[in-house]
């Protein structure tokens, strides 16, 4: 079990795409799911325009029961790319876990590390503790001032939202009613989003 993470613009879903590409490519059979993606349909979505069809993670959702299934109909599942997978249950990751250990499936996460609010994702946290492997995507995202930017801003209304539900769909954009803005950690804890932008 491999775990990417990093923040927003890192090319997390990217590196998840070509993920499946590779594996595909030698004849290994996975499954390619996601939670949340910023579509709101069940695919994985890139910033940079790529797209694949995907199979939604929901609360109820069992992925053993999902790799058993395809099993029961002779489609072999080889592995797991998991798009999104922050926004996965811990028990998700747990069923991650058993699906590496008991059945041999490789299973390939991607996601955020943490919040708005700068605190890990309940599932994030658990991938953390459990992953063989946790990597960094080395695909550096800058701040508006140039330094490596860490942390993800909410940005509701013009202002750093402190407050609120751990998980709102928003993007990118400057005229969205709720966005998102990668900001380095001194910009993040002032609120300052740049020229432009009052603090």
């Amino acid at each position: 079990m491999r775990f990417f993470w990093g923040p927003m613009d890192c090319g997390k879903s990217t590196m998840a795409l070509q993920m499946n590409y590779n594996h595909a490519r030698q004849g290994r059979r996975g499954l390619v799911l996601t939670r949340i993606d910023r579509s709101l349909g069940p695919q994985v979505t890139t910033r940079i325009g790529l797209a694949h069809e995907a199979i939604e993670v929901t609360d109820e959702l069992d992925l053993r029961t999902l790799v058993r299934e395809r099993w029961s109909r002779n489609e072999g599942v080889d592995y797991l790319v998991c798009d999104e997978a922050c926004f996965y249950t811990v028990e998700h990751v747990e069923q991650m876990a058993e699906l590496v250990d008991r059945y041999d499936v490789d299973v390939f996460a991607f996601g955020l590390a943490t919040d708005f609010r700068s605190y890990l994702f309940p599932a994030a946290r658990r991938l953390f503790e459990l992953a063989d492997e946790v990597t960094r995507i080395q695909v550096q995202v800058l701040c508006w001032c140039g330094r490596q930017g860490l942390l993800n801003a909410r940005v509701v209304g013009g202002s750093v939202a402190r407050q609120g539900e751990q998980v709102v769909i928003g993007d990118t954009v400057d005229d969205a009613q709720v966005r998102y803005q990668v900001l380095c950690r001194r910009h993040y804890r002032t609120g300052d989003l740049g020229p432009g932008h009052p603090a």
